[in-house]
């Protein structure tokens, strides 16, 4: 039996497989099966009301899932998937409340990763898939970061390599009339806007509640999220420079100063946002394994290509200095 057919048949029987995407490993369960999604929230620690993302093996089945599709989530579907976009739509009977965190609606994707989909079209059906790390900590882009996570908890992880975006997917709300973007990703304004002939907002701009209607909530979705242990500080750069000291560890995207203070690490990031986000989650990880007191990071650009790092620097920063007890 490979390893494929190790991980259909424990998904049958209720377990747990750590599987590869192209954005973050994802800690799957027969999304049909709420006995085995709740084993997601226990060995995560996640709270239970925090909704999850189905992965299915291809977009004929998104039909399967949700009901009152708009034709906009149909062209969306045809033009990013498999790929980094989630949709948020009304949720079909039969889907657990488990897995919508009670709401009347779910996200849906399809990954675009050879082992991901080999093993979404071995199975056949759905697959709630958080990231595979405990809750609120930084996700993991590599098998090894899933079995420093998790460990035993997770039956079988499937080995894919580095995730090759390495940030989660743009998640974008298609159940009320107006589309949102609740959380930024691969994916952008512009991207979206090219295929529905319109430009989906931004939760910020929409707010939690509005005249469409609350937000659904989602994954990714609090103000402290992806947080390494370690106090991390999102600074513009000359504070940086001002306020390090001994024991720090700054990362940015320049070189060091001239005559850096003693006992500072620098780290220079990569200057694209692609690539930035693509080590984010790796190089957060590095930092908070290394005796540094402080992790010092450069903000990045108030730019729409950086929105995806942004959002998951600001939350990092928010959830750090926290142990799991915490």
């Amino acid at each position: 039996m490979n390893d494929i057919q190790r991980a259909v048949a424990l998904l049958r029987q209720g377990e747990l497989v750590a599987l590869p995407t192209e954005t973050v490993y994802g800690l799957g369960a027969d999304a049909l099966n709420p006995a085995a999604v709740a084993k997601i929230f226990a060995a995560k620690g996640r709270p239970s009301d925090h909704p999850l993302i189905v992965h299915l093996p291809d977009a004929e089945q998104l039909l399967d899932w949700a009901r009152d599709v708009p034709r906009e989530a149909i062209a969306l579907a045809r033009a990013f998937w498999p790929g980094p976009l989630t949709l948020i739509l009304r949720k079909e009977e039969g889907v657990p409340d488990l897995v919508t965190g009670g709401q009347d609606t779910v996200g849906l994707r399809v990954p675009n990763h050879p082992v991901a989909l080999e093993l979404l079209r071995a199975f056949g059906g759905g697959v709630a898939a958080p990231s595979a790390n405990r809750f609120g900590r930084i996700s993991p882009t590599t098998a090894e970061h899933v079995r420093q996570e998790l460990g035993e908890r997770v039956p079988l992880i499937l080995e894919g390599g580095p995730c090759q975006v390495g940030l989660e997917s743009t998640i974008l709300d298609l159940s009320r009339d107006v589309p949102v973007i609740l959380r930024p990703g691969a994916i952008g304004v512009d991207d979206i806007a090219r295929v529905i002939g319109r430009r989906p907002r931004l939760k910020d701009e929409v707010g939690q509640a509005s005249e469409h209607g609350h937000a659904p909530r989602v994954s990714g979705s609090l103000a402290a999220h992806y947080a390494p242990r370690t106090p991390l500080e999102l600074l513009p750069l000359d504070e940086i420079v001002a306020r390090m000291g001994e024991g720090d560890v700054v990362l940015a995207r320049r070189a060091a100063p001239a005559g850096l203070v003693d006992g500072v690490v620098w780290v220079v990031a990569p200057a694209d946002p692609s690539a930035y986000g693509h080590d984010l989650y790796a190089r957060l990880r590095e930092l908070d394994e290394s005796p540094s007191r402080r992790i010092l990071v450069e903000a990045p650009p108030a730019a729409p290509g950086w929105a995806a790092v942004a959002d998951r620097l600001g939350r990092a920063a928010v959830g750090s200095g926290e142990d799991d007890e915490t």
